[in-house]
């Protein structure tokens, strides 16, 4: 049954979405030990989920307690959140690290075109200076498949980082710079230089170093110290093994394994109407092996088409360095 999803999931774009996500639901409902309890603590009738609206969707901080495993198996490869000293931390165990690889590729492919013909520089500090981040490992995994020498990670020498990026502008090679917010925000602030020809991408993650800004204002500062028309934005989590991107504005088109969906935040078993503020909800059919229904802690705006805009975090949530700006909730 695993090998059968898994190819649907491989090639969804042809596929069915309601369809593999009611077959992916039922098997999470059926051999994943922890998904199954929940639901029956709801009093959930897998029999009767014959539509996505009715599929419960797991808490996220239930990764930070327990081993969520769909089947019984030994982890290749497990990642963590971020966290201040004492938080328990997210962990998401991979049955299949070629999966995710896969994915990763698959996605960034659909939005942008295959990683191997641009040089990717990232300014992760935060996420390098720790373990088993999966956007350290997904960088990592661009960097290899590029064909250009030039890619890489930078910490701390900013010098040397905007010398390679002038270098890339000057020779005409597709370059993206990824990195999380405050270090780009730092970056701007001591080196602004024309940019204008390459990708500029914000992780989100400011975690307490620097005065809470709203990503419009980030994307604003970015946008004049570098004078690029737009900062792109990656939205991922450690408990997700898809991504969304946004190319402008910060509204994010979920990848193809991926749908989004608003609930009320008084009521997290109902529905938000579309284009209101409401938790998010997520399905993520590359979590075959984890759970694919993941209900997180953050604050959003869903639209007709699909695409979202996170606007913060609901109240009393810990920060995590996951893709997030503190703003306003209207």
């Amino acid at each position: 049954m695993r090998e059968a999803l898994l190819h649907q999931i491989n090639n969804i774009e042809s596929q069915d979405f309601t369809k593999v996500s009611l077959a992916v639901f039922r098997y999470q409902a059926t051999h994943n030990a922890l998904y199954r309890e929940y639901l029956q603590l709801l009093g959930c009738r897998v029999a009767a989920v014959q539509q996505i609206a009715d599929i419960p969707f797991l808490p996220i901080s239930l990764f930070k307690n327990y081993s969520i495993k769909t089947g019984a198996w030994e982890a290749v490869r497990s990642f963590s959140s971020s966290g201040t000293t004492g938080q328990t931390t997210s962990k998401h165990h991979l049955k299949s690290l070629s999966l995710y690889d896969e994915t990763c590729r698959k996605i960034f492919k659909h939005f942008y075109g295959d990683p191997q013909d641009y040089c990717f520089l990232a300014l992760l500090p935060s996420y390098l200076e720790r373990e088993g981040s999966s956007l350290v490992y997904m960088v990592d995994q661009f960097i290899q498949d590029s064909k250009y020498a030039e890619s890489g990670f930078f910490l701390d020498n900013q010098a040397a980082l905007m010398e390679r990026l002038v270098a890339c502008q000057a020779k005409e090679i597709p370059t993206v710079l990824i990195g999380v917010s405050f270090a780009l925000w730092d970056l701007a602030k001591k080196h602004p230089t024309d940019l204008s020809k390459l990708i500029i991408m914000e992780t989100g993650g400011m975690k307490g170093r620097a005065k809470e800004i709203t990503r419009t204002e980030l994307h604003q500062i970015l946008a004049d110290a570098f004078q690029v028309e737009h900062i792109h934005s990656e939205y991922g989590m450690t408990e997700l093994l898809s991504q969304a991107y946004a190319k402008e504005a910060g509204l994010f088109h979920p990848a193809p394994t991926m749908k989004v969906q608003a609930r009320q935040i008084s009521d997290p078993l109902s529905p938000e109407k579309i284009g209101r503020t409401g938790a998010l909800n997520i399905i993520d059919l590359a979590n075959l092996d984890s759970c694919a229904f993941v209900a997180t802690d953050d604050l959003v705006k869903v639209y007709e088409e699909g695409s979202f805009e996170v606007l913060g975090r609901l109240d009393d949530s810990e920060i995590r360095g996951c893709n997030l700006m503190v703003t306003d909730i209207l």
